[in-house]
């Protein structure tokens, strides 16, 4: 879009009233009196919102593909090192000091940042801001907005709104993205380690519901990425499914749920994996697992096509490499040590495969929300061959990816270097197709790169049930209603889907609907069965166990257990015509039994599993309370679908 449309954008989005008081610290502040935090001003573009996803691809409404070329716009997540005088510069990461709003507003205006996010070919902006932000009452100063004087006397949230209608109106996709708890530069041990770190879990959730609606008349505003490289504090470790209250797994769940729910049914939900663990000291336990624990336990929302999974990759940072220098440095490779062929496999295990491996419960596109290198004063040649190698992986895989970071300071063309485009003080741009940045060839290569284009299929959705530590609930309309079995952990796939697969132990299932539409019928009525009322003479599938079987009709979307054993089955009824007769048995009780190359993934590792085929429902449930067993599934009774 040319540079005047932009500033037209921009006019519009700030013709706003000037700033009204805000609500204590403690809740979240509603936008000013006349203060237009979601609507864009009109824009021509060729995407039409809101995005989702079908298998590892984003896609528009109308079921185009829609690549994430993003960029990092930071600032209101905080630049202060956190010592020090905050105002000033020298305190600041890199002497660039934000002014607790996006950087650069003190030296160009609004619009001329924005069109030159345009030139350079990205269709999208990862904006991060601080749960303080949200929080924070007071004016910027004059000086952070000298450039933008439209801008003077708002608060940082209130800036942050003008930044978000600037860019949707300028027809740009905006991913909100919590960066930090407190207003200050990140990622060290710095009270920013896990999304609770600096505030409860319950303070963190209200947040994300608050900006969810605050943008959800926005169609542009695109996603929520709920919060940035999880971390290890000084004492204790993230982990991914332990149930406590350092479990990411469950955090990114629970929050994803309730926007989707209770703020905002449109939104991606993006989800990066953990950035460390452990005592990087050699000799002992440490790593960087990013996305690898989602391959034995993925993330099911109550809104299928919502989820994207997220990594940040750097050359000083490593598999096993926190990216330390001095203290907290390990002899560990970082990523820049790694031959091409190396790089390709190590990148392929923590995060690429999740988009490259199709019909799992964990297939997500992939959006490398992070990544980026030093510019014109980066002269080492390791650092330089990582960022060729890695754009060639990005290339080579399509992915979808946001640049670290967009813009910066400069002063006679030097200074931090990181940003594709730099202002000095004057307000004189300095940017990466200026001639003299060795990154130029790459990015071009990288924003200009052939990839899918156009429709996109519907794919086939897998999806894993995991009542490990409680209910796991995907399904909205079961959300809706009474507790079907109080006191039991519960599982039931997301609506549209139905149960295929069964762990014997460890309480996992697998939903999917695979080669068929909604099955659920007009009234979607269900029935919780407890016993064997359903079991017809001389149909006894599984003799001498005890069989929880759906009625004709029906088929099972969920069941509950209690501890480890089976203690109901959700039978939902479907549509006339879509159910067959007969039917099978496919016992699991002492070995895996599920066909020759299921689809799925392993959804329960380490345990036996019993699967229906593609073109099958599951009707039943059986198991036994003999001497030795802890009644836990055994046999899954699979019909065909007609």
């Amino acid at each position: 879009m040319r540079a005047s449309l932009v500033r037209a954008a921009l006019a519009a989005a700030l013709l706003v009233a000037p700033m009204t008081s805000l609500p204590q610290a403690q809740a979240a502040p509603t936008p000013a009196a006349g203060v237009s935090a979601s609507s864009p001003a009109p824009a021509a573009e060729d995407w039409t919102p809101p995005l989702s996803t079908r298998g590892r691809w984003i896609v528009d409404a109308d079921g185009d593909r829609f690549k994430l070329r993003s960029g990092n716009w930071h600032g209101a997540s905080g630049t202060w090192n956190g010592s020090g005088d905050t105002e000033d510069d020298a305190n600041h990461h890199a002497d660039e000091n934000s002014g607790r709003i996006p950087l650069g507003l003190d030296r160009a205006p609004m619009a001329e940042i924005i069109a030159g996010f345009q030139e350079i070919g990205i269709n999208s902006v990862r904006l991060p801001f601080s749960n303080e932000m949200v929080h924070d009452t007071r004016p910027v100063t004059d000086d952070a907005v000298a450039a933008n004087p439209a801008l003077r006397g708002r608060t940082p949230l209130q800036v942050y709104d003008a930044v978000v209608g600037a860019l949707t109106g300028a027809g740009l996709a905006v991913i909100l993205n919590n960066h930090t708890n407190t207003t200050r530069w990140c990622c060290g041990v710095d009270g920013n380690e896990r999304w609770n770190a600096s505030r409860s879990t319950a303070e963190w959730e209200e947040d994300w519901l608050f900006m969810a609606r605050r943008y959800r008349d926005n169609p542009r505003v695109v996603g929520a990425d709920l919060y940035n490289e999880v971390r290890r504090s000084v004492w204790d470790d993230p982990n991914w499914g332990l149930g406590d209250d350092h479990d990411w797994f469950a955090a990114s769940q629970r929050v994803g749920d309730r926007i989707l729910l209770e703020a905002n049914p449109d939104l991606l939900i993006v989800v990066e994996g953990i950035n460390w663990t452990g005592v990087p000291v050699d000799g002992l336990p440490h790593e960087r697992p990013t996305l690898e624990p989602a391959r034995q336990l993925s993330h099911t929302l109550v809104d299928s096509g919502k989820l994207v999974y997220s990594a940040h990759f750097y050359d000083y940072t490593g598999p096993r490499h926190s990216g330390a220098t001095g203290i907290g440095e390990t002899s560990d490779p970082r990523y820049r040590d790694l031959s091409p062929d190396e790089l390709v496999a190590v990148l392929n295990r923590q995060a690429f495969f999740v988009a490259a491996e199709q019909d799992r419960h964990f297939t997500a596109p992939v959006w490398i929300s992070e990544f980026g290198v030093g510019g014109r004063a980066e002269t080492a040649a390791k650092p330089r061959a990582w960022f060729e190698n890695f754009v060639d992986h990005l290339v080579r895989t399509d992915a979808d990816f946001a640049f670290w970071p967009l813009v910066g300071w400069h002063e006679n063309r030097g200074g931090n270097g990181w940003a594709l485009l730099h202002w000095d003080a004057a307000g004189h741009r300095m940017g990466v197709y200026d001639g003299d940045d060795w990154r130029a060839p790459a990015w071009r290569r990288l924003v200009e790169a052939p990839g899918r284009t156009g429709p996109v299929p519907r794919a086939a959705e897998w999806s894993q049930l995991s009542p490990d530590h409680g209910d796991f609930v995907a399904s909205r309309r079961m959300r809706a209603l009474p507790d079907f079995d109080s006191g039991a952990r519960k599982a039931v796939c997301p609506d549209g889907q139905r149960l295929l697969g069964l762990a014997h132990t460890g309480n996992r299932g697998l939903c999917s609907d695979v080669t068929a539409a909604n099955l659920g019928g007009p009234a979607l009525g269900h029935e919780v069965v407890r016993d064997e009322r359903h079991v017809r003479p001389g149909g006894d599938w599984a003799s001498g166990y005890t069989k929880l079987q759906c009625a004709d009709g029906q088929f099972l979307a969920g069941y509950s257990v209690r501890g480890a054993a089976v203690s109901a089955a959700l039978c939902v009824t479907a549509r006339p015509g879509t159910l067959g007769t007969g039917g099978r048995t496919v016992w699991f009780d002492r070995g895996d039994a599920r066909g020759t190359a299921p689809k799925g993934g392993d959804f329960a590792y380490g345990r036996y599993k019993g699967q229906c085929g593609d073109g099958e429902y599951a009707a039943g449930i059986a198991y036994t309370g003999r001497i030795g067993s802890a009644r836990t599934p055994d046999a899954l009774y699979c019909r065909p679908l007609a």
